[in-house]
């Protein structure tokens, strides 16, 4: 009867996770550069129905491998073309990398360490946020995170006596999925923290163990059958991708990235609220007692600090370049919580309540943030969401340390969860009030029924990143490079480089729009270009030229 009644109180704990993970996903529009590029790139996909050679803007875009993109040109296909179709993967994969999580935890210590491990990461303030915008890092994270548990689960010899080889071709074909979807990091990873356990274990019997040739032979048959036909359709893929992204984005400041190498300790500490002190207890468990022929805890370990150290020293720094490391502090946390006596989560909590407080009492200060009249309208629409969402991440640990003063640890911990999964959410919507400065979106939307699909549409010195994917339209560079200069130097034809051809050919055309910053535009009005103002707002001005409109009897009010 016990059993019956706590599958039934995890199964509407996990309806009411769902329903709240995947609610508003379409809510908020898109914000440049990152949410725009990638919705971008597959809706090229779809309209060139070419599924091979990634484009952004009509140009060649080797960055990043393709498996996102085609999972969200799918996305586009079932779902439609807009925002939360987007997003979806990488709010899917965010949802399959807390489920994965709880089984492993569940496999290799217990089901309420399975329980807690899932809750600590879900709502993990980092994780939460990137797993509800579109970028890559979710993606390859689930992957990484697969690739760690599967090794895990099938190395784990405490129950049997030989590793499990169905986990280890599972983490050979996850490792392939990872580089599939953001590059080398997919094997490097896993690679440097199988040979640095085996190092510091003196376990070397572990190579034995890992199907070594069925496994590479997966990862070959998944991972290569793309990057060998992108190579031969475009053969400046290979240096670009493997050696330009690869060595020189994490060798170099070419790319304007560089952070000094203690960057990470504030993102770390803020993305682990408000499980700081979880994590931290589960590392130095995972480091004391770990004991066995084979330590997965140990592993877990391994794998945070060498992720850690790794972007550390890079000369190329984004915050979620650390995502890799919750998961496996996550795990740690989870199997430190289950052991733990309630007295101990009162005081690691205690502190979180007190900074939720602090947050509290300056939320209503946000539009002091806005650092242009134009955006304090914004801030100041804002501010309700930031004050809500900081009183219901109090509420949530004001509750939870009643009830660890009456021992009630489990209920505690799953009300710390959902009020800052909650409350990350509520930031997150409330983030559309900043998007008429973030977004094209208005732009688009001023500007939709001027377009034709010969319509040339330039956009000069700049490239706003959200725009095509909201018009259905690419967009021709004018005076700009930046991450599209590879595929501006294989297609040269494609570009403009200079203000005088673009001006001779926009006041040529027959019709033409052009999409510029208010610098940009002042600096063309004093070279003499006629312009016509259809859209304007403090960050973005968008012109057509002067003459007859050729749809006139369609011609937008």
């Amino acid at each position: 009867m016990r059993k019956k009644q706590c599958t039934k109180e995890l199964t509407w704990l996990f309806i009411l996770f769902t329903v709240l993970w995947f609610s508003f996903l379409g809510y908020r529009h898109l914000v440049h550069p990152d949410e725009g590029r990638y919705a971008e790139i597959p809706r090229e996909m779809l309209a060139t129905h070419n599924w091979v050679t990634p484009r952004l803007d009509g140009y060649k875009y080797f960055e990043k491998p393709a498996l996102q993109y085609w999972a969200t040109a799918i996305s586009y296909e079932i779902f439609g073309q807009n925002e939360a179709a987007a997003r979806l993967w990488s709010a899917l994969t965010g949802f399959l990398g807390v489920l994965l999580v709880y089984f492993t935890a569940k496999k290799l210590y217990s089901a309420r360490a399975g329980l807690f491990s899932a809750a600590i990461l879900g709502s993990s303030i980092l994780y939460s946020a990137i797993a509800h915008i579109n970028t890559l890092d979710m993606g390859v994270n689930f992957f990484l995170t697969l690739s760690l548990c599967a090794f895990v689960l099938g190395q784990d010899l405490r129950s049997k006596n030989e590793h499990d080889p169905g986990y280890m071709l599972l983490c050979w074909a996850a490792m392939a999925a990872a580089v599939l979807s953001k590059g080398l990091i997919g094997l490097v990873f896993p690679g440097a923290v199988l040979i640095i356990y085996m190092l510091i274990e003196k376990d070397f019997q572990l190579l034995k163990r890992i199907d070594f040739w069925r496994g590479l032979a997966l990862f070959i048959l998944i991972a290569a059958p793309w990057f060998v036909i992108v190579c031969i359709r475009n053969p400046e893929f290979f240096h670009f991708f493997f050696i330009y992204e690869h060595f020189d984005r994490y060798l170099t400041k070419e790319l304007h990235r560089y952070q000094p190498w203690y960057y990470f300790v504030p993102i770390l500490l803020a993305g682990a609220l408000p499980w700081i002190g979880s994590m931290v207890s589960g590392v130095i468990k995972a480091w004391r007692t770990d004991t066995g022929l084979f330590k997965p805890s140990r592993v877990f370990l391994i794998w945070a600090v060498f992720i850690y150290a790794f972007f550390s020293f890079s000369d190329s720094k984004l915050p979620s370049y650390i995502l890799p490391v919750f998961p496996a502090l996550a795990l740690l946390a989870g199997n430190a919580l289950d052991t733990m006596p309630s007295r101990q989560i009162y005081r690691q909590l205690l502190p979180m309540a007190a900074l939720a407080l602090v947050l509290l009492i300056l939320s209503p200060f946000t539009p002091n943030m806005a650092h242009s009249a134009w955006l304090k309208p914004m801030y100041e629409a804002y501010t309700p969401w930031v004050i809500t969402a900081a009183a219901i991440f109090l509420a949530g640990l004001v509750a939870a340390l009643i009830l660890l003063k009456k021992e009630h640890k489990s209920l505690s911990v799953l009300i710390v969860a959902f009020a800052t999964l909650l409350s990350a959410q509520l930031g997150l919507w409330g983030y559309n009030t900043l998007t008429p400065h973030a977004s094209a979106w208005r732009a688009a939307i001023a500007i939709r029924p001027w377009i034709r699909p010969d319509t040339p549409i330039y956009s000069v010195g700049t490239y706003p990143q959200t725009l095509p994917f909201y018009i259905d339209h690419t967009l021709e560079l004018v005076d700009f490079s930046d991450e599209l200069k590879m595929g501006e130097s294989l297609e040269p034809q494609k570009w403009i480089p200079h203000l005088k051809p673009f001006i001779k050919k926009f006041e040529s055309s027959q019709f033409a729009l052009a999409y510029m910053k208010p610098d940009m535009y002042q600096h063309l009005k004093s070279m003499g270009v006629k312009m016509i103002i259809i859209y304007q707002d403090p960050d973005r001005i968008v012109v057509r030229n002067p003459g007859p409109v050729p749809f006139a009897e369609n011609k937008p009010s």
